[in-house]
């Protein structure tokens, strides 16, 4: 009978409880709805550019096209430090991928002989220290001898 007082008290203090602090209703959360697919269709474009210094020898560019389809076509020449100029012609498409064709105009040149030159180290002069080099720095001297002062002793209580 105790057993079951205990439990009706328990099982109203519960209820009392939850209907002086209600819980809050929240709404669910709404999440945003986005598309699965991230495919966007292929959009036109064409674009050309070129660097041409003769001061620096620097002469190369670049141009492409794309068409709704998705096919991309263009080229690129860049001159190699050898001399010879390279050319590049590519196309890529979602079926064959990036094709390249590769050219090179001109040959290349290299020096006839490498000659390293001989290694000289610098030379520095010795260092000049003052004339009173000893006495100008103080020799390092401890604050005490531990071997001859003995550890200091701790009163004892």
């Amino acid at each position: 009978m105790q057993v079951l007082f205990v439990l009706a008290a328990a099982l109203i203090a519960t209820v009392a409880s939850n209907a002086y602090y209600p819980k809050p209703a929240y709404p669910a959360p709404a999440y945003p709805s986005y598309s699965k697919s991230y495919d966007y269709a292929p959009m036109p474009y064409s674009f050309a550019w070129a660097v041409k210094d003769d001061y620096t020898y620097n002469d190369y560019a670049h141009q492409e096209t794309a068409d709704d389809k998705g096919y991309v076509s263009g080229s690129y020449k860049v001159n190699l430090p050898d001399g010879r100029t390279q050319t590049v012609t590519y196309k890529a498409d979602d079926y064959s991928g990036y094709v390249a064709d590769v050219k090179y105009d001109g040959e290349a040149k290299y020096p006839t002989e490498y000659k390293p030159s001989a290694y000289k180290p610098a030379a520095y002069p010795s260092p000049a220290y003052p004339s009173s080099y000893p006495a100008a720095y103080p020799a390092y001297k401890p604050a005490y001898k531990t071997a001859y002062k003995p550890s200091p002793a701790y009163p004892k209580y």
